[in-house]
């Protein structure tokens, strides 16, 4: 099993409870591991055999710009986008984090982390 990992991608984005997350948004940090038998691309080196991660950037960018009020259910379309697109994947690690969010107090970030299994992805 091997995991290709796009960390700290960085997306100005709108989430939130409160109306004015929605308005003005705010920056995120974005953490993605996705899990899958590497041997075949570590053999021929060819694009055509592993995830593409190109690929997963995209969805994570999409999903990212369609507003939720929570980042829980970010992290889900997220994934479920990713078992959808790409059959090979096993396991999907993913974290959101909000910065700088607007709470009373001095909070760098706040985050949602899941680590979901392929057969697990319909009981989350």
């Amino acid at each position: 099993m091997g995991k290709i990992k796009l960390k700290d991608i960085k997306i100005y984005a709108y989430h939130g409870c409160l109306s004015e997350e929605n308005l003005i948004g705010g920056e995120y940090l974005v953490n993605l591991s996705v899990f899958s038998n590497l041997k075949k691309s570590s053999l021929s080196d060819e694009l055509k055999d592993t995830i593409d991660y190109v690929s997963l950037l995209d969805i994570v960018k999409k999903e990212m710009l369609s507003p939720s009020k929570l980042l829980e259910n970010v992290v889900k379309r997220v994934v479920d986008k990713i078992f959808l697109v790409f059959p090979k994947i096993n396991k999907v690690s993913l974290e959101v984090s909000k910065l700088n969010p607007p709470i009373n107090g001095n909070v760098f970030s706040v985050s949602v982390k899941n680590k979901v299994k392929r057969k697990e992805m319909h009981t989350n």
